[in-house]
């Protein structure tokens, strides 16, 4: 999903660091963009459950109609919908990429499956939706290790700061990974309040 909205303004639009870059602009100005940023809003409670939706979709790169899709079969899982719909997203490949340190960005590890240079379980996947299975095993193909990006991946270069996500099995020197098993919430670097994305889409 290419955007032409510059990654700063959006991550103060919607009050969150999408990329490393936006942190330092985002602790020199946390306030929304544009001439009107610094003042008070009237927030309503849709407006809030709007923007929550806008934030949890802006950190997976995903489009409406993804989120859509996604709410609609978290929707039949057991357990709290909310919850699922964050595995739900997590459990995609690009997701994944990014949180085994094997990209900078989310926009960085879609381009990468996009591309081609990406295989779960031998088997070259380029769609960045794909959903990733426990116990399957993720790489990068033989013909793209010798890419600059790969290179700074395997000397740790886009590691997380601090732990790799415990469902995630990382060997960078290999440029590999496996999802152990489905994430739990609370290990989900995110930032959102699900519950009121929930809301959203109930209305």
């Amino acid at each position: 999903m290419n955007q032409s909205r510059p990654k700063v303004k959006k991550s103060r639009a919607l009050g969150i660091a999408l990329t490393p870059k936006a942190v330092k602009y985002f602790e020199a100005r946390p306030y929304p963009p544009g001439e009107h940023g610094r003042g008070r809003k009237q927030n309503s409670d849709y407006k809030v459950r709007l923007l929550e939706k806008q934030r949890l979709r802006a950190q997976y790169d995903i489009s409406e109609r993804q989120m859509a899709r996604a709410y609609d079969r978290a929707r039949k899982a057991e357990g709290k919908t909310g919850e699922a719909l964050v595995v739900e997203l997590e459990r995609r490949l690009d997701a994944l990429v990014l949180r085994s340190g094997l990209a900078r960005t989310i926009y960085q590890a879609r381009q990468m499956v996009s591309h081609g240079h990406i295989e779960v379980n031998g088997r070259k996947v380029d769609k960045p939706s794909f959903r990733v299975r426990p116990d399957d095993v993720v790489t990068v193909r033989e013909r793209s290790r010798d890419k600059h990006p790969f290179q700074v991946a395997r000397e740790g270069g886009y590691a997380l700061d601090g732990e790799t996500p415990r469902y995630l099995q990382v060997n960078l020197q290999a440029l590999a990974f496996r999802l152990d098993r489905d994430p739990n919430r609370k290990e989900i670097p995110v930032i959102c309040d699900e519950q009121l994305v929930v809301e959203y889409y109930a209305r």
